[in-house]
């Protein structure tokens, strides 16, 4: 007579769970974390946009004579000129308010950041 031995391999229910909870434990964790990276991301790149629209409002200042308080339209930065090439666009969907020369440029998303002066 045969005996047979049955050797059984595989994972229990038990350690499959603990797998699950672990893996949402580390998800739970994780997603918020990339939510908080993305707006910091967001911001920066916004920051570096009203730092680029201020320089460019500061050599148009210079080269047209303008005096603090002169209004500045947007297309006298953007184009063929040296200032900027395009348009920037906020990467939270906000607009630029480029402002009078001698005020800081603000973005309309959130807080409004706006850039140190750049010529102080």
């Amino acid at each position: 007579m045969r005996v047979f031995n049955k050797v059984e391999s595989g994972f229990t229910l038990v350690e499959i769970l603990i797998v699950v909870a672990v893996i949402g434990l580390l998800i739970s964790i994780a997603v918020p974390n990339f939510a908080k990276t993305r707006k910091v991301a967001q911001a920066n790149i916004c920051v570096e946009n009203l730092m680029q629209i201020e320089s460019a409002k500061q050599m148009w200042a210079l080269e047209t004579l303008k005096a603090d308080g002169d209004p500045v339209e947007p297309d006298n930065l953007i184009g063929m000129t040296l200032y900027i090439k395009k348009t920037p666009e906020c990467p939270s969907g906000g607009e630029y308010d480029y402002n009078v020369v001698g005020t800081n440029a603000f973005c309309s998303f959130g807080n409004q950041v706006t850039p140190p002066h750049v010529l102080e």
